[in-house]
């Protein structure tokens, strides 16, 4: 079923089947026609969550003064002409409103159709709300950021019954430097008024806003290399100059790398970098001076996946004294998870059909194990995928391993939970 075309043939009539669809999933009966995968994939998060269908988690916005403090140290509000400018106009005459959320899922801006306005009102969709998925269901802001991609979200689609007059369209902003979510970006409205290309349309402009993104780090790049050049002039020895991202700006004396691993809470003195080994920190306005020193790098030989904790994963490498932690994203949390559990390896194909249930979708894996191997270096080898073969693995799991990932979708993750 073609939801957003029936949605704009017939909003009453999708309004209905969706409902139908719903009610029957959530009673545990078959429906006529199945939900669509990304919201049957969210209802079973809902349902194992325990978020009421009924009533949701509605939470306490935030106060105003909490909304302008966050508005003003947001990522995002450098790129909020670009979001205005590519949806705003539209979405009003179109009877929509923009909502841009933080990472966390708080509505900071919210504009558009006054009377559309009023509506969302009424249903908590307000500035300060938090609107993660596990907090109010699935919906274009909570559902896009878990999934990491577009989402629109029809009537009776979302898992709370108060939202079902309601649809929108969610795309998720990623910052260009790291792949950290920055926030969504939402187009809002009653089912009446939703097009079935308003998704693409919201997708396209969240891209001109990471492009946008992406020309501020190259521009403050340039600034910083012309701050590096005189300093590294004068050096002799191996040193590099990056920003606070770990993203190179200049080098003198050792291979060009686009990016190398900072520690997490980087300070200046004397700090163990991998790949360089023991290095000298120096803070550069804009960046840091990274001067390695002349011994070789410790081979490590531990390797700490940290899964125990919800929401904050993590992987610590140590090589004798020396050691750095990395927090993980969800997708690579999985993929190490993969691995620790097949030391073998595991080859693209596998991964993929383990992850996303699909072996064809290779190009995915293999881009975000090449981003995974700019911090673990030669830690991770391939053909196939693998750790090192001297490396000590280590799992912290959670105490109950139903709470392991717990927004993961990979089936090889879901096996592991129901197990």
């Amino acid at each position: 079923m073609n939801v957003s075309q029936l949605a704009a043939a017939d909003p009453a009539q999708a309004a209905r089947l969706l409902s139908e669809v719903r009610e029957a999933t959530l009673a545990g009966r078959r429906a006529r026609i199945a939900p669509r995968p990304v919201i049957e994939q969210s209802w079973a998060r809902m349902l194992r969550g325990g978020v009421d269908p009924d009533h949701g988690f509605r939470l306490e916005p935030l106060s105003p003064d909490e909304v302008r403090g966050r508005r003003e140290g947001s990522p995002l509000t450098p790129v909020l002409p670009v979001l205005r400018e590519g949806l705003l106009s539209v979405a009003d005459v179109a009877h929509h409103i923009m909502v841009v959320a933080d990472a966390d899922g708080r509505v900071l801006w919210r504009e558009g159709s006054t009377s559309v306005l009023r509506k969302a009102d009424g249903l908590g969709f307000e500035l300060g709300a938090d609107w993660r998925e596990d907090v109010v269901g699935t919906n274009g802001v909570g559902t896009a950021a878990v999934v990491g991609r577009p989402v629109q979200v029809f009537a009776a689609e979302h898992f709370v019954r108060a939202h079902a007059s309601w649809t929108c369209a969610g795309a998720p902003i990623t910052d260009p430097r790291d792949g950290r979510l920055l926030g969504v970006v939402d187009v809002s409205g009653p089912l009446e008024t939703m097009h079935p290309a308003t998704l693409a349309w919201v997708d396209s402009v969240a891209k001109l806003a990471e492009a946008r993104l992406r020309e501020q780090h190259h521009g403050s790049l340039e600034r910083l290399r012309a701050v590096a050049a005189p300093v590294l002039a004068r050096l002799d020895e191996r040193a590099l100059v990056v920003d606070g991202n770990g993203w190179t700006a200049a080098v003198t004396g050792v291979p060009y790398t686009r990016r190398i691993t900072l520690p997490k809470s980087l300070a200046a003195g004397r700090r163990w970098m991998p790949g360089l080994g023991a290095c000298s920190v120096e803070p550069l306005a804009g960046g840091w001076l990274v001067r390695a020193a002349d011994e070789q790098p410790a081979a490590a030989t531990r390797m700490v996946l940290d899964l125990a904790r919800p929401y904050r994963w993590s992987m610590t490498v140590s090589a004798g004294a020396a050691s750095w932690s990395r927090e993980l994203s969800l997708r690579h949390a999985e993929l190490l998870y993969l691995l620790a559990v097949h030391r073998t390896g595991r080859s693209a194909a596998n991964l993929a059909e383990d992850v996303f249930g699909d072996p064809s979708r290779t190009v995915t894996v293999r881009a975000e194990l090449s981003r995974m191997r700019r911090y673990l270096g030669a830690l991770l080898c391939h053909r196939p995928y693998r750790f090192c073969e001297d490396a000590e693995v280590e799992v912290l799991l959670p105490e109950q391993i139903r709470d392991l990932l717990p927004h993961s979708t990979a089936p090889a993750v879901t096996a592991a939970r129901e197990r």
